[in-house]
């Protein structure tokens, strides 16, 4: 067997296959014993979820992929074999896949097949193996395929239901006394604001709510009463508890990852906790963090800008969207320097065809006529259109949208971030000097979000950069052999992470006498200077009360080597740490500030340090992201 690089390249042809039918992610099979029957859950997940390319005759083992040396009869034999599958409904239940959606490509001296499994349209859904949906459907996430529970499957079931959506059915034992009059009341109010001329305007109040949809006919069964839209938008919170114990909706203004919220709406029991009076409370909170520049419009002064409008249709966004049905709450975070809309569901169009526009899906269809007549929710398909130009109108970051799993949400993030902040470009300037003069844009934008966002993965730049995935993947590959990035996880799950810039030497810890002290073997320790610029004027050490033993540090930058072998007292070392940590550093940036390596900083000193420092998720000690900042009382000193 051998390795794929001991092979021509293989990655051209992989990527130019996936390009052909614009594929997001792909699974490698062994298929050197037989036809793989794990094949069925991942074409069921593929098609659940966003499709992508099963491969059988290369394996992927440890990061690395190897030919499983595939035969052309074997090849021929399984394409046949497949196909009479996926037309046996005892295997699955729809099939999907045409003739050309199967792929057969020789490779050097071995064969494998290409399989394209699209995302399948909500009124196919959900797609299974076997006769029961409620054990045969699968899911995608970055970890693989995933067996989706019973309420995941009831809810492709009711997504498929196109001509009868969740909110448009009739309550039964509900009326409307179940509603809160207050709300109505208020709902008119804005309604006439937004149409001054409409003849529903001087409408009975049961009329009025009959045209909205609040109450309606069910043709098919005579039935007549309050709909599941009506109660969720007016309803009192009792009332919908009764009808949906899950529903939550929740606001959270949040100024510091470490600390609680500063300001929250949620059920409380302080008001009526629908989905009116939510979107009445928290819109105008959020359109308040942004700048209103003076607009003239005629004689009138025009106080709601593109970014208004955005915030607007974002929060109306994740409630029209929202699967009332599943147990997940909606949620809606205020942090410094972003926004995030978060609902349960999953995306009922692909998520580029939201970037697109053009298309509009909506699950709860009765809620998105309520709201279109207070100005957001059109039916257009330029929900999307107006939540990106309004943020591009104030040279902020691209809003990113993203799905997770279990349980399914879709999140909506909105970055009020210019696409590369000052701050950001004086931070990446500390750490890699002269190298930022080399990168193209792409390249900044990539390591400006990765330094900003704390991570970043090909998913992200793809709606951040307007470059083909392929490529985003190349130019990843070739920041991280750089130093600019690197990678953890694997597959469509790798996180790429700014390079913790450190001189990555082997520590050694005494503790005697009160010292800690830092004993490095240096003598195979080669650093290049020329390219490795350590900028330390941006780090503010007031050492003149430090006594640093450098008698032994020899420092011989002419031929670009550095040695270190310093001793720091532990009283010396809080010091410095008291000045470097005014601000949330990573353990990365404290071991580059001190010049020390990473793991020894973050293993051994960083533990003893706690007089000195607090950690961001004191509570969750190993957090990937942990950073830590001097106590108060601490840095006041």
């Amino acid at each position: 067997m051998k390795r794929i690089y001991e092979y021509e390249d293989l990655q051209p042809v992989l990527e130019q296959l996936l390009e052909d039918k614009e594929s997001y992610d792909i699974e490698f099979k062994s298929a050197k014993g037989g036809f793989p029957h794990s094949m069925w859950e991942t074409y069921s997940s593929f098609a659940n979820t966003d499709g992508g390319a099963i491969v059988f005759g290369i394996k992927e083992k440890d990061d690395r992929f190897y030919l499983d040396g595939l035969t052309k009869e074997q090849v021929s034999k399984y394409q046949k074999e497949f196909f009479n599958g996926m037309h046996n409904n005892k295997v699955v239940n729809i099939p999907l896949l045409k003739e050309d959606d199967v792929q057969a490509v020789e490779f050097g001296d071995a064969w494998f097949i290409f399989f394209y499994i699209p995302r399948v349209d909500r009124s196919l859904k959900p797609v299974y193996c076997g006769f029961e949906p409620y054990t045969g459907t699968y899911r995608r996430d970055l970890d693989g395929d995933y067996h989706c529970s019973r309420e995941e499957v009831n809810s492709m079931f009711s997504d498929a239901n196109i001509s009868d959506p969740v909110d448009g059915r009739i309550m039964e034992n509900y009326s409307k006394d179940d509603l809160d009059s207050t709300s109505i009341m208020q709902y008119r109010r804005k309604f006439e604001q937004w149409n001054p001329d409409h003849v529903w305007n001087t409408m009975p109040e049961d009329q009025f709510l009959e045209k909205i949809n609040v109450f309606r006919k069910d043709r098919k069964t005579g039935q007549y009463g309050l709909t599941y839209a009506g109660l969720l938008m007016f309803g009192t919170y009792s009332a919908i508890m009764d009808a949906n114990p899950n529903f939550f909706p929740d606001y959270q203004e949040i100024q510091d990852p470490k600390d609680r919220w500063i300001n929250r709406i949620c059920p409380d029991g302080n008001w009526e906790s629908n989905l009116f009076q939510f979107y009445s409370r928290v819109l105008p909170i959020l359109q308040n963090f942004l700048p209103k520049p003076f607009i003239l419009e005629g004689n009138q002064r025009k106080t709601e800008t593109p970014a208004h409008v955005a915030v607007r249709e974002a929060l109306t966004n994740a409630l029209v969207h929202a699967d009332f049905t599943v147990n997940a709450s909606l949620n809606v975070y205020k942090y410094p320097n972003k926004m995030v809309f978060s609902n349960p569901g999953t995306m009922l169009i692909p998520i580029k065809q939201f970037y697109r526009g053009g298309e509009s899906i909506c699950r709860n269809k009765y809620l998105q006529t309520m709201f279109s007549f207070l100005g957001s929710a059109e039916k257009a398909g330029s929900g999307a259109d107006k939540i990106i130009h309004g943020w591009e109108s104030l040279k902020w970051k691209r809003p990113y949208l993203m799905e997770r799993s279990r349980p399914n949400k879709v999140i909506l993030t909105m970055s009020m971030e210019s696409l590369i902040d000052e701050n950001v470009k004086e931070a990446l300037q500390g750490l890699f000097g002269d190298k930022l003069t080399a990168l193209d844009h792409n390249q900044l934008m990539a390591l400006a979000l990765a330094y900003s966002e704390e991570e970043i993965s090909n998913e992200r730049l793809q709606y951040a950069l307007e470059m083909h995935k392929a490529d985003i993947t190349q130019m990843l590959g070739k920041m991280c052999k750089q130093r600019l990035l690197e990678a953890s996880g694997r597959g469509r799950g790798t996180k790429y992470h700014v390079y913790g810039v450190g001189i990555h030497l082997t520590g050694k810890v005494s503790t005697s006498d009160g010292n800690i002290a830092l004993n490095m073997d240096t003598s195979s320790t080669n650093m290049d200077t020329s390219s490795t610029n350590m900028d330390t004027s941006s780090i503010n050490m007031d050492t003149s009360s430090i006594n640093m033993d450098t008698s032994s540090t020899n420092m011989d930058t002419s031929k670009s080597h550095i040695a270190f072998s310093k001793r720091y007292s532990s009283g010396q070392l809080k010091m410095l740490l008291k000045k470097i940590c005014k601000d949330w550093k990573t353990s990365e940036e404290i071991a580059f500030a001190l010049g020390r390596d990473t793991k020894y900083i973050k293993n051994f000193v960083l533990p003893k340090m706690t007089d000195v420092l607090e950690k961001m998720y004191e509570n969750i000690p190993n957090h990937p992201r942990q950073k830590y900042r001097a106590k108060q009382k601490e840095a006041d000193k």
